[in-house]
């Protein structure tokens, strides 16, 4: 099975079989057959792509209520730390972070169900980010938790000098304050 888990319930790692000969490669990026049978059932409705360079975080976003959204998130090129933290309030890990790289090169994909928030910094020079949700945006329906939450002490294993963030993101709320 491609599938890892993580530690945190219904958070799995993909890594896909990878056939590659002097040509190149080749492999399945998504198969509906071999998600389902590890369980995963999302209805993708939207895929989404961001190219960013060095230094660039995104997040921590979730989306809240009827617009929860699962992700299915991969890096097309460049490489990533990917970060996601349990929202879920009835989970035995919630508050828990678990962290990422994800790369044109391992080609690792990580699927991130409902109830999560989720982020990333770019660590190549430049990444270009792509990812499938199971649900529409909404923007009465976002949320998000400040990157540098001390509860967290997220390792976002690049100098904090390098960050380049968006207004929004540098005002998020902690994770004690997040909207629910």
């Amino acid at each position: 099975m491609p599938f890892q888990e993580t530690g945190i319930d219904n958070l799995l790692l993909f890594e896909p079989k990878v056939w590659g000969d002097e040509r190149g490669y080749f492999f399945e990026s998504y198969n509906e057959k071999v998600f389902a049978e590890a369980g995963i059932t999302a209805q993708f409705v939207q895929d989404n792509q961001a190219r960013s360079s060095r230094g660039v975080l995104r997040g921590l976003h979730y989306q809240t209520g009827a617009f929860a959204q699962a992700k299915l998130v991969r890096v097309l090129e460049g490489e990533v730390l990917d970060v996601v933290v349990d929202l879920r309030e009835n989970s035995s890990t919630y508050g828990q972070q678990y962290s990422v790289v994800l790369s044109s090169s391992n080609k690792r994909q990580l699927f991130v169900p409902r109830g999560f928030a989720h982020g990333y910094v770019v660590l190549s020079e430049t990444a270009e980010f792509f990812y499938k949700v199971d649900n529409w945006y909404s923007k009465e329906s976002e949320g998000g938790i400040r990157y540098d939450d001390p509860q967290l002490n997220i390792d976002w294993n690049i100098d904090a000098a390098e960050l380049v963030l968006s207004e929004k993101d540098k005002v998020l709320p902690f994770l004690g304050e997040h909207r629910k």
